[in-house]
């Protein structure tokens, strides 16, 4: 048999041996805290230990053989909930609330692995879908998400997911055909939308003011799409389902914009100079420099992000006249820095314009204190989804510190030239994830699945990853696999599952 020295470190091996020989002489029993505790006797606790660790051992190892993961999604109960046949007394004992080196034993117990095997296995699960109904407008930010962020409403929490679910359909839909064509307009492009009851109604097209020099094309001549000027970088859908629509509370028009991925819009990205914004009449309002160029620059084919969005979105309202209206726009990295300059665009596009909200993942500082009051004047609603380890959310701008930051935007220059975020934050912590490293890389703290990993598993600042968190691993395990801790890797492979590399690229 094997033992239960296999699940632990071998340096913490010999402490976790003296200290469970010792644990009920030491301790009242949690299962009768009124029991006086017993003298303490050395001369039989080599052979309890050994005894109390034959009994956990049989316990955690009971599952041995490779599980058919059709088979277990089978065993799921009507509630969702696995079955529990067979658990043992010890193993809702909690052990790893007992002492810190019970901990690996916990994580390998049956009841973890099981809850691991669901949540490997290939079908997608989701939060309840709930009627929304008159509270739609709290929702979607009215109330700049009050109450709703900490402890995290499940509402919401679907509603985030989902508009993440979005941004990664604009990735996928770019990687598989990341061309755009120079000598005419491209064609229609087809995009699988996660959300069945959306249609796609408009591509978007970002165009860089900047142009790399002749001879790169000479050096490098396999670059490809990768130094062109123009690329796909989203699209805008519309709900179109009557039942979904009377579920929301509305029609709701999303915008979904993905990150960056050519040479030139990370070298956009890069110009971080604050410039005023065109046609308006307010100096101190300022954004960066990269992000208004791909927002405002035409292509020799396609028109500019702005128009091209404000084009669309007037003609929506227009065909759904009369109808309850919002404008969703969502993005990650650049994408999100560019939702909030269509945001901006959107707002004054017509006298009544429905209510429009942002949901940025990882996005970073786009404009000073001025372009933030524009925004709030604009009344345009900004849920920022930032993880705390991503350091993409702290550009641009010099790292002086927090509260050397908020002194220097209190002073004239500051106002002027210092760069601030916008909106209601929600902030995570790749280290309150079970899965992942806690010193997960900068890649994978950036990544959008990530995010949306540590989104379903949210619940509260002061609170661990939620146990029924419903969100699949399989995606997170291909794209992060160095930053999964190893003992989920190991474990996902003894458990027969499948890992085929249908990654989805996705980058800054």
């Amino acid at each position: 048999m094997q033992m239960i020295s296999s699940t632990l470190p071998s340096q913490n091996l010999h402490s976790f041996h003296t200290k469970r020989a010792a644990f009920q002489y030491r301790l009242l029993s949690p299962l009768n805290p009124s029991a006086k505790p017993q003298p303490r006797a050395t001369s039989s606790s080599t052979e309890l230990n050994r005894q109390h660790l034959s009994n956990l051992d049989k316990l955690l190892l009971k599952t041995t053989q490779p599980v058919d993961p059709v088979e277990v999604i089978n065993k799921v109960s009507d509630n969702g909930s696995m079955e529990n046949k067979g658990r043992g007394f010890l193993e809702g004992l909690n052990l790893a609330r007992l002492w810190d080196e019970a901990k690996a034993a916990e994580e390998m117990s049956p009841r973890h692995l099981n809850r691991l095997q669901r949540l490997l296995s290939k079908t997608q699960e989701y939060s309840p879908r709930n009627n929304l109904g008159s509270r739609w407008r709290e929702y979607h930010g009215c109330k700049d998400w009050a109450g709703l962020i900490d402890p995290l409403d499940e509402n919401l929490r679907r509603e985030v997911v989902r508009y993440g679910e979005f941004i990664q359909a604009a990735y996928h839909a770019f990687h598989s055909n990341p061309a755009t064509p120079v000598e005419e307009a491209p064609l229609p492009r087809h995009v699988a939308l996660p959300d069945r009851f959306y249609k796609m109604t408009k591509s978007l097209y970002a165009t860089s003011s900047l142009g790399l020099p002749k001879w790169v094309d000479n050096v490098a001549p396999d670059l490809g799409w990768m130094t062109q000027r123009s690329s796909w970088i989203g699209y805008v859908a519309v709900c179109d389902n009557r039942r979904e629509i009377q579920r929301m509370g509305r029609r709701d028009i999303v915008i979904a914009l993905r990150g960056t991925a050519t040479c030139l819009e990370w070298a956009e990205n890069l110009r971080a100079q604050l410039v005023e914004i065109p046609e308006n009449n307010d100096p101190t309002q300022k954004v960066e420099c990269g992000f208004l160029s791909l927002h405002k620059t035409s292509g020799s084919h396609v028109p500019s992000l702005a128009e091209a969005v404000v084009g669309e979105v007037r003609r929506l309202m227009e065909l759904y006249k009369g109808e309850t209206l919002s404008i969703t726009v969502t993005g990650h990295s650049l994408g999100a820095a560019l939702a909030l300059l269509v945001a901006d665009e959107l707002a004054s596009c017509a006298p009544e314009v429905p209510p429009i909200a942002v949901f940025s993942f990882g996005g970073p500082r786009v404009g000073n204190p001025g372009f933030a009051n524009r925004i709030s004047s604009k009344n345009v609603k900004v849920l920022r989804i930032v993880n705390n380890q991503d350091l993409i959310t702290r550009v641009p701008g010099a790292f002086v510190g927090e509260e050397r930051e908020q002194e220097s935007k209190n002073t004239r220059f500051g106002k002027m030239w210092a760069y601030t975020h916008v909106g209601t934050e929600l902030r995570l912590d790749t280290r309150m994830s079970p899965y992942l490293k806690p010193n997960a890389d900068v890649a994978c703290c950036h990544d959008l699945e990530a995010y949306l990993h540590l989104v379903d598993g949210f619940l509260a600042s002061n609170c661990p990853f939620r146990a029924n968190a419903k969100r699949s691993l399989v995606r997170l395990l291909n794209d992060q696999r160095s930053n999964v801790k190893k003992l989920y890797m190991s474990r996902a492979k003894s458990l027969s599952l499948s890992h085929r590399r249908d990654r989805i690229p996705m980058s800054g």
